[in-house]
């Protein structure tokens, strides 16, 4: 972790454990959800420009992820959601939530469950509704699940999918550094068995039907190259349709902010900009 994000490691007292989660800056609040098996250092490229920018900046870690407590009996989408809307409340909300894979699908039932508290939504790599699949796949998959992310080989599987499938595209100069920094904590004890409980407890089908909730605004980096979706044309089709501004990334994959964060960063910026000079604006009001 480069010490931008890393510095002052703070937790959030939730009823299993604690969360983990570090601020930067001074200004209106911007929360920042890693995706499933990532690290809060994912967003080395967003925080110092959003710092710099004038934002007070939280990054946090996922349930038995990076330094979060392994003591989590519940994971997905609405747990992760309901610690996002913790951390808010602790920090002074309401914030803009940023979110990438199931990061995102978490801020997202945040929205439509707080709207006071969620003043805008910047997605990276949205994973906000499940795959179509039958039962029978998603038994094989689940199957696939319990067995890839076993010991003693699991740290080690996931991190080089996360290198070479999910990074397709233009690779962050810091790739090597991070997915070394993931292994390493995957191997830490509790940490696998964490991880592979929530890939077996994760669904986004409690998201989607809460997307017409959302009166906040959405906007999504979708890489081009994300293996995530079967049909990148029709998924951003159907984001649009549940009024998200989707922003098409080349060479990246699941992961748009840190593999072009030269797209990245400045539509975040831009994205944030009206929310914080409107008028009507409690975020802004809140700096």
């Amino acid at each position: 972790m480069t010490t931008s994000v890393a510095s002052q490691v703070r937790y959030l007292q939730r009823p299993d454990g604690r969360i983990s989660y570090t601020v930067e800056g001074h200004g209106p609040l911007v929360v920042a959800v890693p995706g499933m098996g990532d690290l809060r250092s994912s967003y080395r490229e967003l925080v110092p420009a959003l710092v710099a920018a004038g934002y007070r900046v939280a990054v946090t870690d996922l349930r038995a992820h990076g330094d979060s407590d392994t003591t989590f009996r519940e994971f997905g989408d609405i747990a992760t959601a309901r610690d996002v809307l913790a951390l808010v409340e602790e920090l002074g909300g309401p914030a803009v939530v940023l979110g990438n894979s199931m990061g995102a699908a978490a801020a997202a039932w945040a929205a439509a469950e707080r709207p006071d508290l969620i003043a805008g939504l910047a997605f990276y790599g949205p994973l906000l509704r499940d795959p179509a699949m039958g039962s029978a796949m998603t038994g094989l998959l689940h199957f696939s699940y319990r067995v890839l992310f076993a010991r003693p080989w699991g740290a080690s599987a996931w991190a080089g999918y996360y290198r070479s499938t999910l990074n397709r595209g233009t690779k962050a100069p810091w790739l090597d550094e991070h997915v070394a920094a993931i292994r390493s904590s995957l191997k830490e004890p509790g940490r696998l068995a964490g991880f592979r409980h929530l890939t077996l407890q994760l669904t986004h089908s409690v998201v989607e039907p809460r997307l017409p909730e959302i009166t906040a605004p959405m906007l999504a980096f979708v890489g081009e190259l994300d293996p995530d979706y079967r049909d990148t044309d029709a998924e951003v089709a159907w984001m649009e349709s549940q009024r998200v501004r989707v922003v098409r990334v080349p060479e990246a994959a699941h992961y748009p902010h840190a593999q072009r964060p030269d797209v990245a960063v400045p539509g975040t910026l831009e994205f944030l900009a009206p929310l914080r000079t409107a008028d009507a604006s409690a975020w802004a009001a809140r700096a």
